[in-house]
């Protein structure tokens, strides 16, 4: 295991409240885990629906996200937008619950590929793919469903605040291949990953802060966004590709969606470099979200670090 990686195992030490988390978040699990794949999402829909009627503070984030993203939208369009991803929200979660239980065959049946060539040919260059890829569509299952399919990758993942339940969530993320790097210390994992010509996902749609985020548009505003990917991208010589496992209502499945390989802008100013990478990235995580608007987590405060000198939005 790199030194970047995250451990899965649980720590010595753990609190009371952390174990009665755990405890709970176990039982959840594994009560979900026993029924069948409908139902679990019916489920998860219902939990869905809840969260959206109570979380009134998440609803109003997200009431304000469309409203910067979407100003031609009607309040109306806003609110079956909102219900849609809460619902989307719950379906991840039911299906989380289930994957220890997916095969390939079995999961093949609501999945499918989309545009694989692209994600092969980037791999065949030897110098590794990352994968841009954001909280938009099923990206828990994106990730497992690659490495069902013989495909294992890195996983840039924060660490969770309760240590039982980090432990727990990633031996269900890891069973089939994949490791988890420490998105705290994750450059020298991620610098090994791509000398070593191997994969890895990086979710990159979250608001970060100077120094670690540069300011680049997004949906037409600045939006402070972590800049590690197109630097290491620019180092490396790795491929990177967009990736997303997305809900298709007219096929009642996911489809993992491999678009074609984003160039990276190699002029010999790192800064520069990096600030206009960071941006194409964003840029393409925005077209899937134009896309697919009711499946991206608008809850996120995505806008909240401001330039200087500018008024928050929140």
């Amino acid at each position: 295991m790199r030194e970047a990686e995250q451990k899965t195992s649980p720590p010595d030490k753990v609190s009371v409240r952390e174990a009665a988390e755990f405890a709970a978040v176990w039982l959840f699990v594994h009560g979900v885990r026993l029924l069948p794949r409908s139902i679990a999402r019916a489920v998860g829909a219902a939990i869905g629906a809840i969260a959206f009627s109570v979380l009134g503070r998440l609803r109003r984030v997200g009431v304000r996200n469309l409203e910067l993203a979407f100003p031609e939208m009607t309040s109306s369009d806003r609110e079956t937008t909102l219900r849609s991803e809460y619902r989307n929200l719950g379906f991840l979660l039911a299906e989380f619950c289930k994957m220890p239980d997916y095969t390939a065959e079995e999961a093949s049946r609501f999945i499918r590929y989309e545009g694989l060539e692209n994600f092969l040919a980037a791999r065949e260059r030897g110098k590794g793919v990352l994968v841009l890829t954001g909280h938009l569509g099923a990206w828990e299952l994106s990730s497992f469903y690659h490495s069902l399919m013989g495909m294992p990758m890195g996983m840039v993942i924060r660490r969770l605040d309760n240590p039982l339940v980090d432990a727990f969530v990633n031996r269900i993320r890891c069973l089939h291949g994949n490791r988890v790097i420490h998105k705290d210390d994750f450059a020298r994992g991620l610098i090994a990953s791509m000398r070593a010509g191997e994969t890895v996902g990086i979710l990159m749609d979250t608001n970060m802060t100077p120094p670690q985020g540069v300011f680049v548009p997004f949906f037409g505003l600045l939006a402070c966004t972590a800049s590690g990917m197109a630097r290491i991208a620019a180092k490396t010589g790795a491929a990177v590709v967009p990736g997303f496992l997305l809900w298709e209502p007219s096929e009642q499945r996911y489809v993992l969606h491999f678009g074609e390989e984003l160039e990276v802008i190699r002029t010999g100013d790192a800064e520069q470099d990096a600030l206009a990478n960071t941006a194409s990235f964003t840029s393409a995580i925005e077209r899937y979200i134009r896309r697919y608007p009711e499946q991206w987590l608008w809850l996120h405060r995505r806008w909240k670090t401001r330039p200087p000198g500018e008024e928050g939005i929140y």
